[in-house]
This record gives structure tokens, C-alpha cells and sequence, in this order.
């Protein structure tokens, strides 16, 4: 393959599951691009620790929400015959973290939900996070936004 042809084959992906409204939408397509190939699916739920506690106290670990969140991915991917496999991290950043995964894993691809929200005044709000995905990812970023809510009558 020459330096000008796409690459279409992903060994593995790191989905990053934040709880969200996205994250269903984001682990079928995830499933989708990766069962040609069998493609390796990592979900990977970050719960940020703030300077507070210590990086290694027991937080996540004793959350349902947390649980929920991985457990939701897993309940897709068992839906589609699919195997994704669900990492749950504690980290100072999201982002950070995302990014340090993906490189250990060695990952072609790192695919982000975005919910479409506004900040006060109407700009709509990417957050802090995927801006420094897209900086500091080794691999490919998908970035994938929710649709714009319906205005109500």
C-alpha cells in the first residue's frame, strides 16, 4: 500500500463512554466499522479524580453509574454479537487519559460522542476534552456530535 491509500482495515478502537445519550450511537458504529476487519473494540469510561483525593482512592469502583456505563456498552455489543472489551479508568483528565490509552493499545482509532449543547449566551460548547484528543492522539479521532435537539412548540 503506498503512502496515498486510505486505510480502511482497524486493528483497534477505543470508544470513550462518558454516560451520555451518545454512547449507544457511538459503540454501534464503533461495531459496525470493526466487524469486517474483527477488529479489536475497547470501551473505555474515565472518571475523573480531582486534586482532592488521591489518584488511587476507590471511587469508580464503587459507583453504579460507573457500572451502568460499561455495562450499558457491553449490553450493545452482546446485542450485536460483538465483543467490546469495557476499561474503567481514574484519571486528573479525561483527555489525558483517553489519549494514554489509545497509545498503549497502540489503537488505529479513537472514536469520542459529542452532546450537542450550548453555553450561556447560545455558542455551542465543545468542552475541553476532545479538543485535546484531537491535539494529542496518536491515531485517528471520529468525533461524533449529537444530533440538534427539536425546538419544542
Amino acid at each position: 500500500m503506498s503512502d496515498h491509500e486510505p486505510q480502511t482495515a482497524i486493528r483497534c478502537a477505543v470508544v470513550a463512554l462518558n454516560g451520555g445519550p451518545s454512547d449507544p450511537r457511538i459503540v454501534r458504529l464503533a461495531i459496525d466499522l470493526a466487524r469486517p476487519s474483527k477488529s479489536i473494540l475497547v470501551g473505555v469510561h474515565v472518571v475523573e479524580i480531582d486534586w482532592t483525593l488521591p489518584l488511587d482512592a476507590d471511587v469508580a469502583g464503587r459507583s453504579e453509574d460507573t457500572q451502568r456505563v460499561l455495562d450499558l456498552a457491553e449490553q450493545i455489543a452482546d446485542h450485536a454479537r460483538y465483543r467490546i472489551e469495557p476499561v474503567l479508568l481514574q484519571a486528573r483528565d479525561v483527555g489525558a487519559a483517553l489519549v494514554d490509552e489509545a497509545t498503549e493499545r497502540s489503537a488505529d482509532l479513537l472514536i469520542l460522542g459529542l452532546p450537542y449543547r450550548k453555553r450561556f449566551g447560545g455558542d455551542f460548547a465543545i468542552g475541553r476534552t476532545i479538543p485535546y484528543v484531537l491535539k494529542n492522539a496518536p491515531c485517528a479521532v471520529w468525533v461524533v456530535r449529537d444530533p440538534i435537539p427539536e425546538e419544542g412548540p
